[in-house]
C-alpha cells in the first residue's frame, strides 16, 4: 500500500516536468533549433511563453495535400531564425465550393 502511494505521489510530482518538456526556441541558439528540426524530421517546439508550433524538415512530414511554408522563430541569438517549415493546406478558391483541396 505504501509503495503504491509513493509511486502515485512521484507521478503527480513529475507531471509538470513532463508537460513542459517541449523544447523552447527562445532558450537555444538558432543553430540548435535548426539542428533539432533536421535531426527529428518533425518536432513541436515552443516559440514563446504561450506559443508553439510543429516544424518539419521537408515535405515527407506533411500530409499529401499540404504544402510547405517557411518558418522563422525567435531564438536566444536571433530575432528571426529560419528553423524549417510548417505544413499548411494550400489556399484554393475551389475549396469554398466543397471540392477537395
Amino acid at each position: 500500500m505504501m509503495r503504491m502511494l509513493f509511486l502515485t505521489l512521484a507521478l503527480v510530482l513529475a507531471l509538470p516536468q513532463i508537460a513542459s518538456a517541449r523544447p523552447n526556441t527562445t532558450q537555444m541558439s538558432c543553430a540548435e533549433a535548426q539542428s533539432l528540426v533536421q535531426r527529428n524530421g518533425a518536432i513541436v517546439m515552443s516559440t514563446g511563453r504561450h506559443t508553439f508550433d510543429r516544424f518539419v524538415a521537408d515535405r515527407r512530414y506533411c500530409q499529401f495535400n499540404e504544402v510547405l511554408e517557411r518558418q522563422f522563430v525567435p531564438t536566444a541569438d536571433k530575432r528571426h531564425c529560419f528553423v524549417g517549415y510548417r505544413c499548411v493546406a494550400p489556399y484554393n478558391d475551389d475549396c469554398r465550393f466543397g471540392r477537395f483541396c
